[in-house]
């Protein structure tokens, strides 16, 4: 518990450091965008095969089983509930919503969350934890915005995002146990750490754009109680009755709590579906997970 407030406290004024800089305009609009492909495109992938660099065992292929099934039924399950909810309104507004349910910033939150709280094994279970969202986030969250899947767009980026590339070399140097040399291990380890700082710094950045004035609205409290504290709920409880081991309970539920992901307002811009809107439901619930995250963290001990 001591541990868990004390990466939060860090991870908080990692995010004013960023909420900062962006306010007193040391970078701009462009250079959070940057900054933001930096960390998605060569910061992550590497700390994802970085989480990979452990000892392999029957135990640790059943964890992994365990929460990418835990993970498929969840996706399957926010589908659904993103269409009862939302999918019978074709505004803006509720594509926007539709989506949020649909896919978390588990991807960009989500890994230095599991990597602070449970080391390089939680790290490592939260990389095979996201491979159904993103496969999902690229076919049936694209939709929403599109009204249609294009099946070819899907397996491409799928097959070529950064992050699912980094978890097959991290699967297959796993699997295989090959030492690589000295200076690629050393190369790797600087680049991953730098994930948490630069991850927390860019959620300041997106925090400094906030309007007080319009961001307050009843449908994003609703789909902010439904993402932070709803959804990984339903994950908790399960896996407590069903007695799963404690590192997949506990990264299971921290990534099913995180908030809506950046890509919802990216979506919303370019398929004109109310962007303003889809900004603030990002920028909202990641606030809020400011406070989430930690009592998670605290239920699960």
């Amino acid at each position: 518990m001591t541990g868990m407030v004390s990466l939060e406290v860090t991870m908080f004024f990692l995010i004013l450091v960023g909420f900062a800089v962006k306010r007193f305009r040391l970078v701009g609009e462009a250079g959070k965008g940057v900054l933001t492909d930096l960390v998605v495109n060569l910061i992550l992938p590497c700390n994802i095969i970085k989480s990979f660099m452990i000892e392999f065992d029957m135990q640790v292929l059943k964890g992994f089983l365990s929460i990418l099934l835990i993970s498929t039924v969840l996706q399957a399950g926010c589908i659904l509930l993103g269409r009862l909810l939302y999918g019978r309104d074709h505004s803006g507004k509720s594509k926007c919503l539709q989506f949020g349910v649909i896919c978390s910033n588990a991807g960009f939150l989500g890994n230095p969350v599991a990597e602070e709280a449970y080391g390089s094994m939680g790290l490592a279970l939260a990389s095979i934890y996201l491979i159904p969202q993103r496969i999902v986030m690229w076919s049936a969250g694209i939709a929403v915005f599109s009204n249609g899947i294009d099946k070819k767009q899907i397996l491409k980026q799928t097959l070529t995002h950064p992050c699912i590339i980094a978890c097959n070399i991290g699967l297959v140097l796993m699997f295989t146990q090959f030492p690589l040399p000295q200076f690629v291990v050393d190369l790797i380890t600087d680049l991953s750490g730098c994930n948490t700082v630069l991850s927390m710094m860019v959620i300041g950045m997106i925090l400094a754009d906030i309007n007080m004035e319009k961001i307050w609205d009843r449908d994003i409290f609703k789909f902010t109680v439904l993402r932070l504290l709803i959804i990984p709920a339903l994950v908790y409880l399960p896996c407590r009755l069903l007695n799963m081991p404690y590192l997949v309970t506990g990264v299971s539920v921290m990534l099913a709590g995180m908030p809506a992901g950046a890509t919802t307002s990216i979506l919303a811009l370019k398929y004109h579906a109310d962007e303003e809107f889809g900004t603030n439901l990002v920028i909202f619930s990641t606030v809020c997970s400011i406070v989430t995250i930690p009592l998670w963290g605290i239920i699960l001990g």
